[in-house]
């Protein structure tokens, strides 16, 4: 054998050695594969799971309001909606339940839910009594800030007791000159020192007596421009120069007061500014409004849900020429239109919560859902009324209840020509839907 023979040995073997590389460098690219498709397949599992938990612990919750609302509050809130009286016990047992807790994280103490899962407790809630869900509306947008916007010293002094309901909030944006110009607020926070001299006034405030904590919209630079740059969301207490002048009377919505506020040399520190930067005021409680809107809209949900609920049975119940009045055609047609509406209404205000929970803007589909909601349960309540004939205007029946509290949802959390104007200004800004 040659020299030239061996060279070609030595060649073979090194082509053959190189060979061997590439197959277990191959083998140890496919097993790297493999174990990262492991690992996410893992993860993809743990995420399943941890979502299915979520859905079965928030079915659970929205099964145990309903419980509440129908062996508590059902059978004896028509005498306590007449007495004006407000409804103590069952508020105890909504922070046992651990409503007041839904929109606070879980590092203060709160069990944080998705939205559509807080539209459902809402409309459970006002399924029973709108009022019950009045009374926990305003403390959720201002849960929400808090989380959102708020300092780490304000999530910490609020959040956690609020988590429980031991300290329950409202916010104060309506002022008696107005309520749907916000910018036009008169209400001042000026500076003085190391604090805030509050001036002016605020009405139509929810829970204002029992509410430790109002998220007060004010102007802190009157002369800002653009008027907005000039806003902002005071943290405010009670104390010396708040006074909480008297309880509006009100059509519906009763047992929770709705209160007017007056200001007159307050006085609060600096760091009470949410966030602790004056001139974001406007828009900080624009995002909360999302949250209120979709809450008021499923207040209307509920109030629609109670109205067709009691007008079905009823029509079943009540017969006129030999036969249920729901065989009638005018009383079956009432029935099938206020049915068809309610669940389109449901499914608009599910996305709108689904679009919230997706990080999305959502003013606009917040303001559809509130403007069609609250418009629907408006006409399912009167056409409730009309089936109930002669005892739909009976204080005996719970009819009339829904019809004296639909109108508020029509004009709470803006009015509904208000959400006109911000879908029509989002059409444009977005280039239509």
């Amino acid at each position: 054998m040659g020299l030239n023979d061996d060279a070609a040995d030595d060649d073979a073997e090194r082509s053959d050695a190189e060979e061997r590389r590439r197959d277990e460098a191959d083998d140890d690219a496919e097993r790297s594969d493999a174990e990262e498709r492991r690992r996410d397949e893992a993860d993809d599992d743990a995420e399943r799971s941890d979502a299915e938990e979520r859905r079965r612990d928030e079915a659970m919750l929205v099964a145990t309001v309903r419980e509440f609302v129908d062996k508590d509050v059902r059978p004896t809130v028509r005498e306590v909606e007449h007495a004006n009286e407000y409804p103590e016990a069952w508020i105890e047992q909504m922070k046992r339940i651990g409503i007041y807790g839904l929109a606070v994280p879980d590092e203060y103490g709160g069990t944080p839910v998705s939205m559509p899962c807080y539209v459902l407790v809402t409309q459970e809630l006002a399924r029973g009594w709108m009022s019950l869900a009045g009374a926990m509306g305003g403390h959720t947008v201002v849960a929400k800030l808090l989380t959102l916007f708020g300092t780490a010293e304000q999530k910490q002094r609020y959040l956690p007791p609020m988590a429980t309901g031991e300290l329950r909030a409202t916010m104060a944006l309506t002022e008696p000159g107005g309520g749907s110009d916000l910018q036009n607020m008169t209400t001042t926070a000026v500076v003085d020192g190391d604090e805030l001299v509050v001036s002016g006034s605020k009405t139509w405030i929810s829970n204002a007596r029992r509410s430790g904590l109002i998220a007060l919209l004010c102007k802190t630079d009157p002369k800002a421009t653009p008027r907005h740059q000039g806003i902002s969301v005071l943290l405010v207490e009670h104390g010396p120069g708040l006074t909480v002048s008297r309880d509006l009377p009100k059509l519906g919505y009763k047992g929770v007061e709705s209160c007017e506020l007056s200001f007159d040399g307050y006085r609060a520190p600096r760091s009470a500014i949410l966030g602790g930067r004056a001139g974001q005021g406007f828009s900080q409680m624009m995002k909360g409004l999302e949250t209120g809107r979709i809450q008021v809209a499923s207040r209307a949900l509920g109030v629609a849900t109670a109205a067709l609920e009691d007008a079905l049975a009823y029509a079943q119940q009540r017969e006129s020429f030999g036969q249920p009045i729901w065989k009638h055609q005018s009383v079956g047609n009432y029935l099938a239109d206020m049915a068809t509406k309610l669940t389109a209404a449901r499914q608009l205000t599910r996305y709108a919560a689904e679009r919230y929970d997706s990080g999305e803007r959502c003013d606009m589909e917040a303001g559809m859902a509130k403007l069609f909601a609250s418009e629907v349960a408006m006409e399912i309540a009167l056409n409730a009324v009309r089936i109930h004939g002669g005892y739909g205007y009976s204080t005996e029946y719970d009819v009339e209840r829904y019809f004296r509290d639909a109108p508020l949802m029509i004009v709470g959390e803006g009015t509904n020509e208000i959400q006109r104007n911000v879908i029509a200004a989002q059409l444009v800004s977005r280039g239509g839907i």
